[in-house]
């Protein structure tokens, strides 16, 4: 991977949609059956994804912002995705994301527990650089993800976000290491990839759908998941540790 020709000592991770998720597909589904409109799974899984590549490329940062800035311009490219002339603003439609949410809104993917303990019983450092509000460290303690990272860099507590090279700048000082000794894992290319190469370290995105919704992309390597890291790094990870 061009990058990465140098030992990887440390992996940083964005959290949203990396490490964690919310189950708003199914959430969704219900409510719009409640309207009586039947839309798979499938359908709602791939629009969702469809429509937060949208906001990514088009409106960079926007995510991050409270709901109610963007609610009803999401909603619209959501349900141009999904097909649906139906009222987008009814009450009977919950929002499809909210980090406010309380307790156990917020889960940890299946992979993600079992990746991280790979990675710290191989020596490697394992940090987290993120775009999130003052809910950040309760998400991590919710999903026990929190005791897994050697660092936390979180907008809110920094004042600066990704793509900001600052914010990187001020993760490698806390970890006291080389941009070239990371690797930075995360799903937004705009914020992730671009931000993280501004500081000279290489990347992976995670795109679940190849390159549905990123089609103007080149250059990163794309896994779909977090469970698909391990193997894509791991003859480097082999060679590094035989060195």
């Amino acid at each position: 991977m061009k990058g990465l020709d140098k030992q990887v000592n440390y992996i940083w991770f964005d959290l949203g949609y990396t490490l964690v998720y919310v189950n708003r597909e199914e959430r969704y589904q219900k409510k719009l059956k409640e309207l009586g409109v039947d839309v798979s799974l499938e359908k709602l899984t791939l629009a969702f994804h469809l429509a937060d590549k949208y906001f990514m490329r088009e409106h960079p940062g926007l995510l991050g912002k409270k709901w109610e800035m963007y609610a009803t311009a999401y909603h619209q490219v959501l349900h141009t995705y999904l097909e649906l002339d139906i009222d987008f603003r009814s009450k009977a439609l919950i929002e499809p994301d909210d980090p406010n949410r309380p307790k156990g809104h917020w889960k940890a993917f299946e992979a993600t527990i079992p990746t991280l303990q790979m990675l710290k019983k191989q020596g490697i450092g394992v940090g987290l650089i993120s775009n999130w509000n003052e809910t950040a460290r309760n998400v991590l303690k919710e999903t026990e993800i929190l005791s897994y990272l050697d660092h936390i860099v979180i907008s809110s507590e920094v004042g600066y976000e990704k793509p900001d090279e600052r914010i990187f700048k001020i993760a490698l000082d806390q970890a006291n290491i080389s941009a070239n000794n990371c690797l930075y894992v995360g799903d937004n290319f705009y914020d992730d990839v671009i931000g993280s190469r501004k500081v000279g370290m290489p990347s992976i995105l995670i795109n679940p759908f190849g390159k549905k919704g990123i089609e103007e992309v080149s250059n990163v390597q794309i896994i779909s998941n977090i469970k698909e890291l391990l193997p894509s790094i791991e003859p480097r990870l082999q060679k590094d540790k035989a060195k």
